[in-house]
């Protein structure tokens, strides 16, 4: 079986207690409903979450999202550390392929939806390089990034290897861009299983909708 695996990194620094953690917090059931609701999708979608500050913690493995009821919770404190970030995003990608491939599927590279309100500090000066590491590794993802409230735009946009954009530019918040996201997801593995019955898995794009702002098609690429 084709599996996609995706992830989403969200910064949990202090300056996120704001309202942006609960703003995520809030529609992350709308992302496990929508995703788990279609059998189709649940079958093929592999979802993790990274929350990161001052270090990163895995706060949920790579699952299907049918099978659990609820997602932990992001939380707020600490300063951002995208370094770290990367570090625990490469590794985490590098177990769930190597588990997925040695149970028998074929997987698509992985999509990363990176979401931050900050911008590196001077004590995490080496992010670019774990950043580097990370998409020079065996399983590059591909990062659709989305910069929050006083997120540097520069460092957001140099995060996307796909595609960036900034909340305040294109009037759309962090919960609706998550929402949004998981919309365009399940309809574009949906289309996407209903090719792969016809044409045996090749040349497949995952269309992110125009109307979600800075995303377009990305393609899922096999591994």
């Amino acid at each position: 079986m084709q599996l996609l695996p995706f992830y989403l990194v969200c910064d949990e620094s202090g300056s996120m207690a704001a309202g942006g953690v609960d703003a995520i917090n809030g529609a992350l059931p709308d992302l496990h409903d929508e995703i788990s609701s279609n059998p189709a999708v649940a079958d093929k979608a592999r979802f993790a979450m990274i929350g990161f500050s001052t270090d990163a913690t895995l706060l949920q493995p790579l699952v299907d999202l049918s099978e659990i009821d609820s997602l932990p919770s992001l939380s707020a404190g600490g300063v951002t550390s995208f370094a770290a970030a990367f570090r625990l995003l490469k590794s985490t990608i590098q177990t769930d392929v190597d588990q997925l491939k040695s149970e028998g599927h074929s997987v698509f590279r992985p999509v990363v939806f990176f979401m931050s309100d900050g911008g590196p500090t001077d004590t995490d000066a080496d992010w670019r390089g774990a950043l580097k590491e990370l998409d020079e590794s065996r399983y590059a993802p591909k990062i659709i990034a989305f910069g929050i409230s006083t997120a540097d735009v520069a460092t957001i946009t140099e995060v996307a290897n796909f595609k960036a954009f900034i909340q305040e530019s294109d009037n759309i918040s962090p919960a609706a861009a998550l929402r949004e996201f998981a919309s365009s997801l399940t309809r574009s593995i949906v289309n996407s299983t209903t090719s792969i019955s016809a044409n045996g898995g090749e040349g497949f794009d995952l269309q992110v909708d125009d109307h979600v702002p800075g995303f377009t098609s990305l393609s899922l690429d096999k591994m």
